[in-house]
C-alpha cells in the first residue's frame, strides 16, 4: 500500500513551500494539488494554478511523485497541456504523475469561463476526445485532428517526456464508458466512492466502484496486475481521514482489503474543507507511514 496526500493550492508559496518538503519528508510516496481555476467557497482566495505550483514543488522535493488530482477539459486543451505537461515531466525530473478527469457538470470553472455545462454523456465524449489527444501528442506524435471539441493541427511534444513512452494517467472514473478509458489509457484509476452519510456505507461505495472497476478491466482485456488503484479517501466519506491516527490507520486497511494499492489524504487545513490538526498528520508520518514499504 502506498500512501499520497493532497496539497489544495490555497495558500502563498511562502508558506506552501514547506508543506511539500515535509510531505517528502514524511515519507509519502506521491503529493498531489488540485487542477481549477477556483474551487467551492474558495474561490475569494488565496487560490493559485496547478502547474507552476508543481512546478515549485519539483524544485524543493527530489523523490516524492508529484501530480494532478485531477486534471479536466474544462479549460486545459490537450495541444497546449501537452507542453505544459512535457515541461513539467522534465522540471521534476520524470517524477510527473498526470491524474485527469471529466470535471463536474457544473461549478466554478464552467462558470468563471461562461460555459452552458455539457450533459453527462457530452462530459464523457469530451473527455475521451481529451485523453485521447492527449496520449497521442504525449507519445510524440505529430498529431492532426478536427474533432468535436478539440482541433489540433500538427500537435507535438518534442522533445517528449522524460518518462517513457509518456508520463502516466491516473484517470479518475465512475461510470461505465469513463471506466473503460480508465482501463484503455490509465497506469491508474482513481475514484472517490459516493457521497454518503454514514462511513460504512460509504465505504460499500467503494467497494461496488472497485468491482465495476473489474468489469471494465474484463471488457477491455486489461490485466488488473497492471493498473494502479488510488483511492482518495476524504471528498465523499462523511469521516476525515486524519481525524486520528487509530481511523487513518483503519482506513488504510480496508482500502488494501477492497484491493488498492494507494490511497491519498489531505493535508489538514484550519478551517473548513478537510479541516484538522497537523499534529494528526506527523503522528501518522511517524507511527503508520514507516510500516508500510513501496517502491
Amino acid at each position: 500500500m502506498r500512501v499520497g496526500i493532497l496539497i489544495l493550492p490555497d495558500q502563498r508559496w511562502s508558506v506552501a513551500a514547506e508543506r511539500w518538503r515535509r510531505a517528502e519528508s514524511y515519507g509519502f510516496a506521491h503529493a498531489w494539488t488540485y487542477d481549477h481555476i477556483g474551487w467551492r467557497d474558495l474561490v475569494d482566495g488565496p487560490w493559485f494554478d496547478a502547474i507552476p505550483t508543481l512546478t515549485a514543488a519539483a524544485l524543493v522535493t527530489s523523490r516524492i511523485r508529484l501530480g494532478t488530482m485531477v486534471a479536466s477539459p474544462h479549460f486545459r486543451h490537450p495541444a497546449h497541456f501537452a507542453r505544459e505537461v512535457t515541461a513539467l515531466d522534465d522540471i521534476c525530473g520524470g517524477r510527473l504523475m498526470l491524474g485527469v478527469g471529466a470535471g463536474g457538470i457544473a461549478g466554478y470553472d464552467n462558470h468563471v469561463l461562461g460555459q452552458r455545462p455539457l450533459t453527462r454523456r457530452g462530459r464523457v465524449d469530451r473527455f475521451t476526445e481529451f485523453v485521447e489527444l492527449l496520449d497521442a501528442i504525449l507519445r510524440g506524435e505529430s498529431v492532426t485532428r478536427y474533432g468535436e471539441y478539440y482541433t489540433v493541427v500538427d500537435g507535438r511534444s518534442t522533445p517528449g517526456c522524460v518518462q517513457t513512452p509518456r508520463v502516466p494517467f491516473v484517470v479518475a472514473a465512475t461510470g461505465p464508458r469513463s471506466m473503460r478509458l480508465a482501463a484503455r489509457y490509465g497506469a491508474g484509476w482513481v475514484t472517490t466512492g459516493t457521497r454518503a452519510d454514514d462511513v460504512d456505507q460509504w465505504w460499500r461505495t467503494v467497494s461496488e466502484m472497485a468491482h465495476r472497476f473489474d468489469d471494465a478491466l474484463d471488457a477491455t482485456g486489461r490485466d488488473p496486475s497492471t493498473v494502479d488503484r488510488y483511492l482518495m479517501l476524504d471528498p465523499a466519506s462523511p469521516v476525515y481521514s486524519l481525524s486520528n491516527v487509530d481511523y487513518f490507520a483503519d482506513s488504510v486497511g480496508r482500502a488494501a482489503d477492497h484491493g488498492f494499492t494507494d490511497v491519498v489524504t489531505y493535508w489538514p487545513r484550519a478551517a473548513g474543507w478537510y479541516a484538522g490538526d497537523e499534529a494528526v498528520l506527523e503522528a501518522v508520518a511517524t507511527e503508520i507511514l514507516p510500516h508500510l514499504s513501496w517502491s
